[in-house]
């Protein structure tokens, strides 16, 4: 179990439970569009975490490139939870309605930025910006699809469709302002430096916190996409 976080193990046993609970519940028969889905996540987690690493690099501090971070390749920031058991769980338990994942984050060092503070929210912001980006070009891209063609043509727009969608759901949920979530990071540059270090002492409980309020009030992540992502996705791709 060296370097794994034991409550993500425990998340994740909690989660395998889950699925096997709710194994029913899932329609099989759309399980090639369901594994187009989940394949799309990792291109998007990756390149959000691979751009806050190159941004930290470019702003002076060579933590993430000397751990082989920079990179595309998916093993170097594949997390058991996060990338594999999360997903795969929700996926299952929605009944393929809906799902999210993270990759490990990319390490870096505030302390080799020339300014730290906003160090801090450009490598933060990084993340979230790529996936608008991401999502900009393929929401963007769709509205030039044709209307019809071959079979194989329909899992092509199925593909640019939830990667457009997925991108966003990712920015904004990144950008909600709870540490560790990229949110804080900009936050914390309005915020004076008293405040700013208890902000920084609540990281260890942030995602306890955000998996708790999911479970007290199970509409509130949907709510929040539904006036976030939803109203942005129709402005790009013209869909209702």
């Amino acid at each position: 179990m060296r370097g794994i976080d034991k409550r993500w193990v425990i998340l994740g046993v909690l989660l395998v439970a889950a699925v096997a609970l709710n194994s029913r519940s899932i329609d099989l028969s759309n399980i090639g569009v369901l594994m187009l889905r989940f394949a799309l996540l990792f291109p998007a987690i990756i390149l959000h975490e691979v751009a806050h690493g190159y941004t930290a690099y470019l702003l002076g501090d060579p933590t993430a490139k000397r751990m082989g971070r920079l990179t595309l390749n998916p093993i170097k920031h594949v997390d058991p939870v996060g990338t594999v058991i999360l997903p795969i769980a929700l996926l299952v338990m929605s009944g393929g309605a809906f799902f999210f994942g993270y990759a490990k984050p990319v390490p870096f060092n505030p302390r080799n930025f020339k300014n730290e503070r906003t160090g801090m929210l450009l490598t933060g912001i990084a993340g979230p910006v790529t996936n608008i980006a991401l999502a900009v070009v393929f929401g963007i891209g769709l509205r030039f699809f044709p209307e019809t063609g071959p079979v194989w043509l329909g899992y092509v727009f199925t593909g640019l469709y939830y990667f457009a969608y997925f991108n966003l759901v990712l920015a904004f949920f990144n950008l909600v302002p709870v540490p560790p979530l990229d949110g804080s990071r900009v936050l914390q540059w309005f915020l004076p430096d008293a405040l700013r270090d208890a902000y920084h002492s609540l990281e260890r409980y942030g995602f306890l916190a955000l998996i708790a309020l999911t479970w007290v009030f199970p509409g509130l992540f949907s709510a929040y996409l539904n006036v976030t992502v939803e109203p942005v996705f129709r402005l790009l791709t013209g869909m209702a």
